[in-house]
């Protein structure tokens, strides 16, 4: 089991290296001093303020935290979706998924915000929000492993990412939040031609769910469409 374990782990590096990231961060946000904590939060942030100042410093640590730290469940879910994503596409393809729906999604909800500032629809102060965490870049690869399974499994998927996403909407009172993770889920659905076409692997159970009476050929994930 251990030899099986170390093998397993060995196919999907991008997934293993970026956990022990999120642990790490997540136990620091647990045990460190509050206050650094609370600095280091606010400067990792997505908002206009520090994407106008430093963009792409900005959208890289914001990527090294989990909202919820260590109890996080982006957590618990961040290394069986990319993990999953990764065996069939590899790395670079995975992190490159992944930083679709991380980069896009953020800007497509504070691109917004900043016009509406300069505007004079929002006060100034929209221009500084506490807005960090990986979950953008999970919800794109869970879509974007969606399109790569059978379609029982594939609608699924979608319909509990969908129902998290509207479950964390009506407990999480920022609008902007649950914008971006619309955009991210989209932008995860636009991306199957992509993956469609590079994946390298799937598990014999789908690959049989392929061959099943009434499949349309059309709806295989081998980059058909």
């Amino acid at each position: 089991m251990a030899r099986s374990l170390s093998r397993a782990l060995l196919t999907v590096p991008f997934t293993l290296g970026y956990t022990l990231v999120l642990l790490g961060t997540g136990l620091y946000a647990r045990l460190g001093d509050p206050g650094t904590v609370r600095d280091l939060l606010a400067g990792s942030s997505t908002d206009v303020f520090h994407l106008s100042q430093r963009p792409l410093l900005t959208l890289l640590v914001s990527a090294l935290w989990a909202v919820g730290g260590i109890t996080s469940p982006y957590l618990a879910a961040f290394p069986l979706v990319l993990g999953a994503l990764e065996r069939r596409l590899g790395g670079v393809r995975t992190a490159a998924v992944f930083l679709l729906g991380h980069v896009l999604a953020t800007l497509l909800t504070e691109v917004p915000v900043a016009v509406s500032v300069a505007a004079g629809h929002l006060p100034d102060s929209s221009l500084r929000r506490l807005d960090y965490g990986v979950s953008y870049g999970l919800i794109a690869c869970a879509a974007a492993l969606a399109g790569l399974l059978s379609p029982r499994r594939r609608w699924t998927l979608l319909g509990g990412v969908a129902l998290a996403l509207v479950a964390g909407i009506l407990v999480d009172v920022d609008p902007l939040t649950g914008w971006g993770h619309a955009f991210a889920l989209l932008l995860g659905v636009v991306s199957w031609p992509y993956v469609r076409r590079n994946i390298r692997w799937r598990p014999q159970a789908e690959r049989k769910d392929d061959a099943s009476p009434g499949f349309a050929h059309s709806e295989r994930a081998s980059g058909n469409t």
